[in-house]
């Protein structure tokens, strides 16, 4: 008779793969004024449900407009007080952070990330699918005819 782990399936059997931190690869979707660093994805562990790196934003510095497409995000900020800002009914809102803090992004909403401080900033990131999905935008708000649509 086997031992009870001969009785496992295959796919219960698969290792664990440590990414230190000196091998995230810069080499995913980026937007001005911001440096997006992968660590857990497809490409790099063979994940296929979820993307998680870092984010760092320098001193002074904001990011540009985009969204992270059917994706849901989470951000953990570990250093600084990055501003998470977005629109809600026309206006933009500033979401304003600090070490320990989490902010959640919903799927196709159209943000960016402001650091209007002297440190660095860097925050944490998971997504709901293996790949880095980076749309960027021309602004937070849609625009033109059909915008609405």
């Amino acid at each position: 008779m086997a031992g009870p782990q001969q009785d496992l399936p295959d796919d219960w059997h698969q290792p664990l793969r440590h990414v230190r931190a000196d091998q995230l690869s810069a080499d995913t979707g980026q937007t001005a004024g911001m440096t997006r660093r992968e660590a857990v994805s497809a490409q790099t562990v063979g994940a296929q449900r979820l993307w998680m790196g870092q984010t760092h934003v320098a001193p002074h510095t904001g990011s540009g407009d985009h969204h992270h497409g059917d994706s849901e995000t989470a951000i953990h900020v570990l250093r600084g007080h990055p501003v998470f800002v977005f629109a809600e009914g026309g206006e933009e809102v500033r979401l304003t952070t600090g070490p320990g803090d989490y902010v959640f992004v919903p799927p196709f909403t159209p943000h960016r990330e402001e650091n209007p401080h002297d440190d660095e900033a860097v925050v944490v990131i998971a997504r709901s699918s293996q790949e880095a999905i980076v749309v960027n935008l021309p602004g937070l708000l849609p625009e033109g005819p059909g915008a609405d649509d």
